[in-house]
């Protein structure tokens, strides 16, 4: 498995966030996996990204910016879009927001660990182009993100 580059950006003020080295396992798991089981001819390499860890007020601002949406949300994905004629491996950012992660675990009774990695497995796929607006793209992108959980022992979240 490919180590990945994370810069991981703690701005949040709650104190159980995972740390790195949880956030290592995830992204490398997601990545290596996602190109394995993808059908769009993804090529693995070392990627870099960003993971921003933020609290409620900076997800809805950022939300309302991007999505057009005035309210905090669990996972934001910016994809870098490379120049070209530039040569990097930098995916883009995650922009995730712990209140929201805490609320929706204990909302859907779920682990709030294993609800992490989820946020943090579906953000990349974000980065490398998967999505979820069509039924197909999401059976997809839902398949995928089960495959990796299950690679970490971590129960299908959609059941």
């Amino acid at each position: 498995m490919i180590n990945n580059i994370i810069d991981l950006q703690v701005i949040s003020s709650r104190s159980d966030s995972p740390k790195k080295p949880q956030f290592q396992l995830w992204v490398d798991t997601a990545l290596s996996t996602a190109y394995k089981l993808s059908t769009n001819n993804l090529v693995q390499t070392s990627d870099e990204l960003t993971i921003r860890i933020v609290d409620s007020e900076e997800s809805q601002n950022l939300n309302a910016q991007y999505r057009h949406q005035n309210k905090p949300t669990n996972v934001l994905s910016f994809p870098f879009e490379i120049p070209e004629g530039i040569t990097l491996n930098l995916l883009g950012d995650l922009v995730i927001c712990a209140d929201v992660l805490a609320i929706e675990a204990k909302e859907q009774n779920k682990k709030l660990f294993d609800h992490w990695a989820h946020i943090v497995i579906h953000g990349c796929l974000h980065l490398l182009g998967f999505d979820h607006i069509s039924d197909t793209e999401a059976l997809e992108m839902e398949s995928i993100e089960i495959e990796i959980l299950s690679t970490l022992n971590i129960t299908n979240p959609y059941s």
